[in-house]
């Protein structure tokens, strides 16, 4: 493993140059203009970015070069703004409010908002297949593909079943989520970890570390969903148990739910004490993905 040197760059740093790197590569796509404001509402709206962080910080704490791994944590945004889109539409979830604004339906119309979501489900491996040529960017795309087919798969179980037989409460929501929320977090890390060129090794040990983080997101998610009101989150809180859909405080309570946050975080630091200080952000980011209060 390459030496580690400290990453100049804050997370706040990262991701101001992941949204510009957003914005020009779409505002060069030479899209209808309604379609492009529309993308750039969805694409550029105000949240955390923590897909294109833990690509960037994978690739960093295996000695990688953070600047190879801008397009890649792009790409995992554009695939992330998508499913935003298409999750809040009408037809699934029904939401319209998504980090404090306006859901897309909401601003530009339901048509618009089908079709914007279609654009970044199509230019994210664009934007792999132009930054990486060759057989990484050959992996980078299929990792990406694999991951939104989970996504999509997960977001069906959520909202209409068709699960395999037998599976308890338990297992059905962990199938939901570890698709629906954790492949596009096990795709950031394992993405950001192609980008620095990681064996085998430290692909498995990455890719311990976000099935954990995944996972714990959710948990949390679903805590502060029973716990925090609309304002504090930005969206509609409570809805998951209004429409009787399957939750971790739902099934464990408050506190197992706590509880299952701490056992995560500590399965995803253990995983990745053998990387020595080149992980420490992507400790640190564990860290504060547990506590998170929105």
């Amino acid at each position: 493993m390459s030496t580690f040197t400290k990453s100049a760059a804050t997370d706040d740093e990262i991701r101001r140059r992941v949204d510009e790197y957003l914005g020009r590569y779409v505002k060069g796509e030479n899209l209808p203009a309604n379609l492009e404001e529309a993308v750039l509402y969805a694409v550029l709206s105000p949240g955390k970015r923590i897909r294109p962080l833990l690509v960037l910080r994978s690739c960093e704490a295996l000695g990688g070069e953070s600047e190879k791994a801008y397009p890649a944590a792009a790409a995992i945004e554009m695939i992330h703004a998508f499913s935003l889109i298409h999750d809040d539409l009408p037809a699934l979830d029904n939401d319209d409010l998504r980090r404090g604004r306006p859901t897309v339906h909401v601003r530009f119309g339901e048509a618009m908002a089908v079709l914007a979501g279609d654009y970044l489900n199509s230019v994210a491996f664009a934007a792999l297949a132009a930054g990486y040529p060759g057989e990484v960017g050959g992996r980078l795309c299929s990792e990406l593909s694999g991951a939104a087919t989970a996504m999509i798969a997960g977001q069906v179980y959520d909202t209409l079943g068709g699960f395999p037989e037998n599976l308890s409460a338990k297992e059905k929501l962990d199938l939901i989520h570890r698709n629906k929320t954790g492949a596009l977090i096990r795709c950031s890390c394992r993405m950001g970890a192609i980008c620095a060129g990681a064996d085998a090794l430290q692909l498995e040990q990455l890719t311990k570390y976000a099935e954990a983080v995944g996972l714990m997101f959710q948990v949390v998610d679903d805590v502060l969903d029973e716990t925090q009101s609309a304002e504090q989150m930005g969206k509609r809180t409570h809805k998951d148990a209004e429409a009787g859909k399957l939750t971790y405080p739902g099934l464990f309570g408050l506190e197992g739910s706590r509880t299952q946050v701490r056992e995560l975080e500590k399965e995803a630091l253990t995983a990745i004490e053998t990387f020595g200080d080149s992980a420490e952000p992507l400790r640190e980011l564990c860290r504060l993905l547990a506590v998170r209060t929105k």
